[in-house]
């Protein structure tokens, strides 16, 4: 089955009760057992029809063994490190989400798992930094903001030969164009607030894992914790991604031509952008993907400028989040990444001039002459 075919036939697909085509929202909290122990579903923060079909969706175009749906990208996040315990180490990618950073830093500390931030795209970085007690690698590839890329089957070879667990956190790339389970990856992440939902209407949180016993052990912690997804935002989730597709594909078009502009224009010093070839990472990235999607940072010199050109634009919304169906800009240093202390940033090289803009589905020529006159 293609991938397009797969986002819409993939998972549990209609309803056998009445036929209905689109899995119903089995908005329910309990269910009638047949006898003691006897059922299918149980109460459903075990599970719901409705949330088990997006976890098997999410499974299925992942190609996994298991899929879990979780109440938001954080959710996710915490619920796959808490299958580490107290006294483990981490290793974790330096340029990532502002959100992970300070769950990292700022909470998960005080359950004494530590922490150690490395460039993951440098191979010999993370070589560096496995302890005695590490157990995972956990990577964002391409990362936020700044779409660095790191080479995931040579990360797993090197996770494996090490007994460690390689965690990969794929929302920039998504599931239609990259499969990080497919290198060699044990667990995948998404904030499906993201692309996977696509239309700013919900906030999720999806894993899928490469084995049986990831599967129990994070079922047992999802149960456990409770930080599940609602049928409501399952159902949503489910119907945005069977246009993720036809989304990528657009927004990855409409963004090749931004960057072009971009490129042209004497007002950006800098463009960070996977599909450019001068991208430090661009042949990997390359490599373990089909698309180089809709993400790109690019820098306007100084906070004043950046403040300005966010002020004008029109048709990219100022706003936090990213994937949707319109096109959103933020500036990360004020925004996304606030939570990172400013010298931390100054050395990631996130900067106060750093403009991120996520590239949605309207006309490019509007977007690109948004662009210009706000530049302008």
């Amino acid at each position: 089955m293609r991938k397009k075919t797969q986002l819409i036939h993939g998972g549990i697909a209609g309803d056998k009760h009445t036929g209905a085509v689109s899995v119903p929202i089995y908005q329910v909290s309990t269910y009638k057992q047949d006898g003691v122990g006897n059922f299918v579903y149980e109460y459903s923060r075990t599970g719901n029809p409705t949330r088990a079909a997006i976890e098997d969706l999410i499974k299925d175009i992942e190609g996994g063994h298991r899929g879990f749906a979780f109440g938001s990208g954080m959710a996710a996040i915490t619920s796959v490190i808490m299958l580490l315990s107290a006294g483990d180490h981490l290793i974790l990618t330096d340029d990532v989400y502002g959100g992970t950073f300070r769950l990292m830093s700022k909470v998960l500390t005080r359950f004494n798992i530590d922490v150690t931030f490395v460039d993951t795209s440098n191979i010999e970085e993370i070589e560096k930094a496995v302890k005695p007690n590490t157990k995972a690698i956990y990577v964002e590839t391409p990362t936020n903001p700044l779409l660095k890329v790191t080479d995931i089957e040579t990360t797993a070879k090197f996770a494996k030969a090490h007994d460690l667990l390689l965690i990969v956190d794929n929302t920039f790339s998504t599931p239609y164009w990259q499969n990080p389970i497919a290198l060699g990856a044990d667990i995948v992440l998404h904030s499906a607030t993201k692309y996977l939902g696509g239309h700013s209407d919900v906030v999720a949180g999806l894993v899928v894992v490469n084995s049986e016993k990831l599967g129990t052990d994070l079922h047992f912690i999802q149960n456990s914790v409770g930080g599940i997804l609602g049928p409501q935002d399952s159902w949503l989730l489910i119907r945005g991604i069977k246009t993720l597709g036809i989304r990528m594909e657009e927004i990855e078009q409409n963004t090749q031509q931004i960057v072009e502009f971009l490129q042209s224009h004497n007002a950006v010093s800098s463009i960070y952008y996977p599909g450019l070839e001068t991208h430090k990472g661009h042949a990997i990235h390359k490599k373990q993907a089909t698309g180089f999607g809709g993400m790109v940072s690019f820098d306007v010199g100084s906070t004043e400028k950046a403040e300005d050109l966010l002020k004008r634009t029109k048709y990219f919304t100022l706003a936090e989040s990213l994937g949707a169906v319109e096109s959103l800009i933020s500036l990360p240093a004020k925004m996304t990444h606030a939570s990172i202390p400013a010298e931390r940033r100054a050395e990631l090289g996130i900067t106060d001039g750093l403009v991120r803009i996520s590239v949605g589905l309207e006309d490019a020529a509007d977007l690109i002459e948004d662009l210009e006159q706000a530049l302008r």
